[in-house]
């Protein structure tokens, strides 16, 4: 009920949706068990694919610096084909193609049985997970995000100076060697900001494994609110569920780039007074250098 003072009740009104909005369907269902298993169901997809997205992306880079030609050509299709297409429309067609590669639920009962001998999920607690449409979204992100990958590959290690590698190979290092341990440690540095935005954008396209019924976040909010009727409160329970994991992602993100940058990152002498006396230089302390003729002492006025 709201209240009758007019700027209250706006207010109300507006939260409310006229009325037609109830808080406590959205606080009783925060922590519902289906709602926790599909966090960890959409947690798992976006892992297992951004990893495999990241394989496939620097083997497509391998491919187009390769001196066969053949395999230029089909790294470059492969990228233009998943890159001008739809994600949802890779989906749908990696759902429909997997079974006549005998990958999922095939009209062989042998096999059939098989597959469901060997689904994880049951066991692990996760009954309304479809493993089929599980294993075919997973196959059609890994696919689409390694697109993506071979250009932030590509962008990092052909930031490198290629003196490293003629470097590496002076010294009688192999190509991969020189990669694995001079090139690639390098454009870490480079490869990370961009791979840490593909992985936030990951946990959100998970979303789009509803459309062949994977029990993920969004596909168990969608079917409960089919069964209770309350559509905005249980999207609004899935918003901000991928708000949460997208923030938990984002502060693991600047933590990682944060220590890969620590040799570049200027912090400054941790002696240098308040925030106050830092922007006005009121106060602060003579800060201690070392010269060759020991330490000394700088004023405040030559800093």
């Amino acid at each position: 009920m709201c209240p009758t003072f007019p700027i209250l009740q706006q207010a109300c009104n507006l939260v409310t949706v006229n009325g037609h909005y109830d808080w406590s369907v959205v606080f009783h269902y925060l922590f519902f068990s289906y709602i926790i298993q599909a966090i960890a169901i959409t947690v798992s997809l976006a892992v297992l694919a951004q990893f495999f997205g990241v394989i496939i992306g620097l083997l497509l880079y391998f491919m187009r610096r390769s001196r066969w030609a053949a395999l230029r050509w089909l790294a470059n299709a492969y990228i233009t084909v998943f890159r001008g297409t739809p994600l949802i429309v890779q989906i749908f067609f990696t759902y429909a193609v997997l079974p006549y590669l005998n990958l999922t639920s095939n009209p062989n009962p042998a096999l059939t049985q098989v597959l469901n001998h060997h689904n994880p999920f049951p066991a692990l607690g996760f009954p309304q997970v479809a493993f089929d449409g599980f294993v075919a979204a997973l196959v059609a992100l890994s696919l689409n995000e390694g697109a993506y990958m071979a250009e932030i590959v590509r962008a990092g290690i052909d930031s490198i100076d290629v003196g490293q590698m003629e470097a590496a190979k002076s010294l009688g290092m192999t190509y991969f060697l020189a990669m694995r341990r001079i090139v690639i440690p390098q454009a870490a540095r480079v490869i990370i900001p961009p791979l840490g935005n593909e992985f936030n954008s990951m946990l959100k396209n998970t979303s789009l494994a509803v459309t062949i019924s994977v029990g993920e976040l969004f596909g168990v909010t969608y079917s409960l609110q089919g069964v209770l009727g309350r559509p905005m409160e249980l999207y609004t329970v899935a918003a901000f569920w991928y708000l949460v994991l997208t923030l938990i992602w984002t502060a693991i993100q600047s933590f990682v780039e944060r220590r890969l940058n620590v040799s570049v990152y200027d912090t400054g002498p941790s002696d240098r007074g308040s925030s106050w006396q830092r922007v006005f230089g009121f106060g602060r302390r003579p800060v201690a250098v070392a010269n060759g003729a020991g330490v000394v002492a700088i004023p405040d006025n030559r800093r």
